[in-house]
């Protein structure tokens, strides 16, 4: 997920924290709907905290919490009661707080009275607006001093706020308040067994930013716009039905939280992207972004090329050491607001990301063959090719054919592949590894690029440049498998140092190389049963450090933990390589840990052992939802399918190995070249209708891109 280092680790939301989200914008609040400057909450827009107050009270008591339900991952509803003054136990005054975010939030107060007698009511909320940068609540910092006017007039507060010529505000309105500098306030008298309702909206105003579409309550009868798009999204991705309803939640869950965290490029809003995660990276991420979008292709392929497009545009042009840009490298992640200096290279876009950039070319590969016109293929192809020229003269820092990092400066990531805290690649005694480091699953993602270039470009009848690659992921391959394994512990090492030292540690890296195939397959075996050990699977997933490692901790972010999408991704290879049963324990396991959060998988979970815990244990300031873990119950379920298109091949494969606990599976409207087709799979039977004219249904494995390329290398066109 978004790198942290020693200083920088987000702070605990506090118990029972709810986070809602639409877009970039996102709101984290209390149980009963309050929001507390002093803990990491509030209302976020442009990466700028709007509202760090927002406190209800009727008749000078705060609500005491009953109920907080999301009814979509942008709206909730909140209960609370309000305590009696009189000393006797139950309060007749229920308040709900029906909330929705997108830019600013809405608030639909309602006040019910189950009581004989009238009930007078001063509501008052109380608001404050600090504008702090994203960075400042995430990581507890002091946040700058804005010069803040107040102006109030009528029924609304408006809070305007300067800093270095910056201006920003807030406008709260509330129908039938009277305003102070402070709060707004109503005053009511319930009658018995009645209720009494009010609207209040926050809407920022910022200079040069004011929301794009007025923020409101819609008329009655009227869908809000977040309840349009999401119906937009729903009759665009495939409608499914499973046997397993629970499994079938999971999926719906994961559909909705994946629709909730796609955000329009500014700069060409027709683009959609997909944003890491909440509450603290709404934005876009590449590695992230680019993993969200490559799991995601069954489901709607336009967000792989939409995150590919956004990403070639802000690709690294010139040497830069502070946000560490480098010609041809691939972002990490994007910053929305001018004082994003505070974030991490100091500017709004900053490059520290070693596998971001493979990984671009891998998922071009992969949208290649999903039936987008070549000429939206070719356009990118300059991107791939400066993406694939900065692996060998950045990306290999030193010669020796493999990709490595070090940060350039003090102020970057210290470890930038995906598991990019501070103490994140350790070998087996505990000690950290120190930079430049070459990841095992780095070089996989290298592979694949070679891979998928060389066949994109045997495609386009360049023979020269396929061979030319071809040549280079077979060199990595039969080096990785020299310099990577060892043979006195059955398994790869996580990493090399910066002394060419392979970093013992056992760790979940090596399930990537997996999928990509760059494991041998004398040593695949072995590698499995490593994953599969009690000491790497936790009952609930494979644990990113195996518990017989110096650095274990069941409890740490990266040296133990469980993360769905790392457990997706080695399912995938578990599956390319035949290991099918524990390609289904993996994917079992996670479905039903799905279940103890409401079918909603976190970004990661603790690596405690389902034996000592019954339930998952919780990891207290995971991201969710987040967008690689929302995607992750649909990568394990069209995995199990063995379901993969190549539309220039002119074929769909199917080759099911769904357990028969998960039931039967009826999927319409999937997406599939022009058209859309609905498929019905029943054990290892399937049917499927719909089909497009030009592409048959091929029971089996889709041919893996390296067998593609090896194929064409053996029988170029022409001989």
């Amino acid at each position: 997920m978004a790198g942290w280092n020693a200083d920088t680790a987000a702070g605990p939301l506090g118990a029972g924290t709810v986070t809602l989200v639409e877009g970039s914008s996102f709101c984290i609040s209390s149980s009963n709907g309050d929001i507390y400057a002093e803990l990491p909450h509030g209302v976020f827009y442009r990466d700028t905290r709007i509202l760090s107050r927002w406190f209800l009270t009727v008749n000078g008591q705060p609500l005491e919490p009953l109920a907080a339900q999301t009814k979509q991952p942008y709206r909730a509803l909140f209960a609370g009661r309000v305590p009696r003054t009189d000393g006797y136990a139950d309060s007749p005054l229920i308040v709900e707080r029906l909330r929705e975010v997108g830019a600013g939030i809405l608030e639909e107060i309602t006040i019910r009275n189950y009581s004989l007698h009238p009930a007078e009511c001063e509501i008052t909320l109380v608001a404050e607006a600090d504008f702090a940068d994203l960075f400042e609540v995430k990581e507890a910092r002091t946040p700058q001093r804005w010069d803040q006017t107040r102006e109030h007039r009528g029924d609304s507060l408006e809070i305007r706020a300067e800093w270095q010529g910056i201006r920003k505000g807030v406008v709260i309105k509330a129908e039938g308040a009277s305003a102070t500098s402070k709060a707004v306030t109503f005053g009511t008298t319930i009658p018995p067994f009645g209720k009494w309702s009010t609207h209040v909206s926050v809407v920022p105003n910022f200079e040069g930013f004011g929301p794009t579409a007025p923020f409101a309550h819609p008329a009655p009868g009227e869908m809000s716009p977040r309840d349009r798009r999401r119906q937009e999204w729903v009759a665009k991705i495939p409608a499914l039905q499973i046997g397993n309803r629970s499994i079938e939640r999971t999926l719906r869950r994961s559909y909705e939280d994946l629709g909730a965290l796609r955000i329009q490029d500014p700069d060409y809003p027709e683009r959609v992207v997909v944003a890491a995660g909440a509450p603290w990276f709404m934005t876009l991420f590449g590695r992230d972004s680019l993993w969200a979008s490559e799991m995601a292709l069954p489901v709607d392929p336009s967000l792989a090329l939409g995150t590919l497009r956004t990403l070639a545009d802000r690709q690294g042009t010139v040497v830069e050491t502070m946000s560490e840009e480098e010609p041809g490298k691939i972002l990490h992640e994007v910053r929305l607001d001018i004082s994003s200096g505070l974030a991490l290279g100091g500017r709004s876009v900053y490059y520290g990301s070693v596998d971001a950039t493979p990984l671009f070319v891998v998922v071009l590969g992969s949208v290649s063959r999903w039936g987008f016109d070549r000429e939206i293929i070719s356009a990118l192809l300059p991107n791939a090719d400066r993406a694939l020229s900065w692996i060998r003269d950045y990306g290999d820092r030193d010669g020796d054919g493999f990709v490595e990092y070090g940060r350039p400066n003090e102020h970057g990531l210290i470890n930038q592949g995906w598991k990019d805290s501070w103490d994140g690649i350790n070998f087996a005694d505990g000690t950290i590894a120190e930079p430049p480091l070459a990841l095992c699953e780095v070089q996989a993602y290298v592979h694949g690029a070679y891979m998928a270039r060389a066949w994109m470009a045997y495609d386009a009848g360049d023979l020269a440049l396929a061979a030319e690659l071809r040549d280079r992921a077979a060199t990595l391959k039969k080096r990785f498998n020299e310099e990577f394994w060892l043979p006195d512990k059955g398994y790869y090492a996580v990493a090399l140092d910066r002394d060419k030292r392979p970093v013992d540690g056992c760790a979940s890296n090596m399930g990537h190389c997996l999928w990509f195939g760059l494991v041998d397959e004398d040593k695949a075996p072995l590698v499995v049963e490593r994953l599969m050990s009690p000491e790497m699977f936790s009952g609930w997933g494979v644990r990113t450090l195996a518990s017989n490692m110096g650095a274990y901790n069941p409890a740490s972010y990266h040296n133990g933990s469980v993360w769905p999408h790392d457990n997706a991704l080695i399912v995938a290879g578990l599956l390319r390589y035949g290991f099918i049963e524990q390609a289904q324990q993996i994917s079992t396991a996670l479905l039903e840990a799905a279940e103890y959060s409401g079918g909603r998988l976190p970004e990661l979970f603790c690596g405690f052992d389902r034996e000592q815990y019954a339930e998952p244990v919780p990891y207290p300031t995971a991201c969710s939802p987040q967008a690689w873990a929302a995607t992750t119950p649909i990568h394990l379920i069209t995995s199990l399918m063995r379901y993969d298109a190549h539309i220039s091949l002119g074929g769909l494969w199917l080759d099911p190995v769904v357990p028969p606990s998960y039931g039967d599976l009826h999927i319409s409207n999937a997406p599939m070249g022009s058209g859309r087709i609905t498929i019905d799979v029943s054990g290892s039977a399937y049917t499927v209708h719909g089909m497009p004219e030009g592409i048959k249904v091929h029971h089996g494995q889709r041919p893996w891109i390296t067998d593609l390329v090896e194929q064409a290398h053996l029988h170029p066109p022409g001989k």
